[in-house]
């Protein structure tokens, strides 16, 4: 008997998490809509090879050599599943829940889980670098990012036991429930310094210091990317509980889908209202940003405040987002996407905010927390593009840029019948 409820509560936990990493796959599509919907017809092409390369790219990369970095157990040398096997089952896969027991589940679930978090970090970077790199040079940094970048500091903050025996969760109280600043903060810190670097788009930036506005091409299928991304986020969110089968596990991860839902909304409503308020009209470029920042701000902690307080949460991402979109501009951060702000300032907000529902943390311990993670990601990051830039260079011609990244790169346009010839 009791080795049936064992076998069930494995199967459900196995199957919630596999149900949720193909949730967060799917934020593949949606990062690849919204990028492609926010940039302009000569770059989609170029746009959508990035994000579709890079999931593979990153997928790989966790699979040699990442997963072993931030968890201390590789599956490329002794293969997916070889400890999926009935006489471990009771014993198995001890980490700590939080509610009183251990998630039992398949080590391949926990791996597929894993590895779209990190193919998600990279896609942040994909938006902010977006109509002025080289994609060759993208990619090449992707590797690193995953495969070194990403899973050190991943490992500091989930991991049993970080590299350089640093602990961010034991030694200073540090949470971070479902990535705000491992997978967020850091894809946006690696975008920063990718940016600097990189340099504005050509007439993004007048010589007086005035400001002109690239709007993208197609904001329908940047509308569907958002959405999909915050459909996407309930598995981000809610796989990170680490299992379902008893019955605190099942009303935390109801009370995650709620908070994030909750969160999603006030970030649309605040970043609607500040629109309203500065340009006096309905931006929907920002009601876009401010739903996906009040998502980014819930991550940190989903699963301590009440939905109101969600709600408030999200709506002060939501404003937080606009003013950071337009304060990277007066300092002439171009980023297209708006995915500096999104990630960056909400995630660090949402880890910020954390304290305030969530008991045994401190503003302390998360400004630490925040502190290492983006010390990290941006000093690594800027080493690597400024080595790959001295190298193979990072961005196109000016010829190429002003043609079009997808003849420049990829050979073909996404929208040839309205090319004219």
């Amino acid at each position: 008997m009791e080795e049936n409820v064992y076998q069930l509560q494995y199967a459900l936990d196995t199957f919630y998490f596999l149900v949720c990493g193909a949730l967060v796959m799917w934020m593949a599509a949606g990062f690849a809509m919204l990028e492609s919907g926010l940039v302009r017809t000569k770059n989609t092409t170029e746009i959508l090879t990035k994000n579709v390369v890079l999931y593979a790219t990153a997928s790989t990369m966790y699979l040699i050599c990442g997963y072993a970095i931030m968890y201390g157990q590789s599956f490329f040398l002794s293969g997916i599943g070889s400890v999926d096997v009935p006489e471990t089952l009771k014993n198995f896969a001890a980490r700590e829940d939080g509610f009183g027991g251990s998630a039992i589940y398949s080590s391949s679930s926990d791996f597929f889980f894993q590895v779209v978090f990190a193919a998600t970090c990279m896609s942040i970077v994909s938006g902010a670098v977006a109509e002025r790199m080289k994609l060759w040079a993208f990619l090449l940094f992707s590797l690193v990012m995953i495969g070194f970048i990403y899973p050190m500091e991943g490992s500091w903050v989930w991991g049993a036991s970080g590299v350089f025996g640093l602990n961010l969760d034991d030694q200073f109280g540090f949470k971070d429930f479902a990535g705000s600043g491992v997978v967020h903060l850091a894809g946006a810190s690696a975008a920063l310094a990718g940016v600097i670097l990189l340099g504005a788009r050509k007439g993004k930036y007048g010589p007086n210091g005035e400001i002109h506005a690239i709007t993208g091409a197609n904001l329908p299928l940047a509308t569907l990317g958002a959405l999909i991304l915050w459909f996407g986020w309930f598995g981000f969110n809610g796989g990170s509980v680490l299992k379902l089968g008893d019955i605190a596990s099942a009303n935390t991860v109801a009370l995650v889908f709620l908070n994030t839902n909750a969160a999603a909304a006030g970030g649309l409503l605040g970043a609607l209202v500040v629109a309203r308020f500065l340009f006096g009209k309905a931006d929907l470029t920002m009601i876009l940003n401010g739903a996906l920042a009040g998502l980014v701000a819930i991550t940190a902690s989903p699963d301590t405040p009440g939905a109101v307080g969600a709600v408030v949460i999200g709506a002060v991402a939501g404003v937080l987002v606009v003013f950071a979109i337009l304060g990277l501009d007066k300092l002439r951060i171009d980023d297209p996407v708006g995915a500096i702000s999104v990630h960056g300032a909400a995630g660090f907000y949402g880890l910020m905010v954390v304290p305030f529902t969530a008991e045994g943390t401190s503003f302390l311990g998360q400004l630490v927390g925040a502190l290492v993670i983006f010390g990290w990601v941006f000093v690594i990051s800027f080493i690597v593009w400024f080595v790959i830039k001295l190298v193979m260079g990072i961005r196109v011609s000016e010829e190429e840029e002003f043609e079009g990244l997808d003849l420049a790169e990829c050979g073909m346009e996404a929208y040839p019948e309205f090319t004219n010839k």
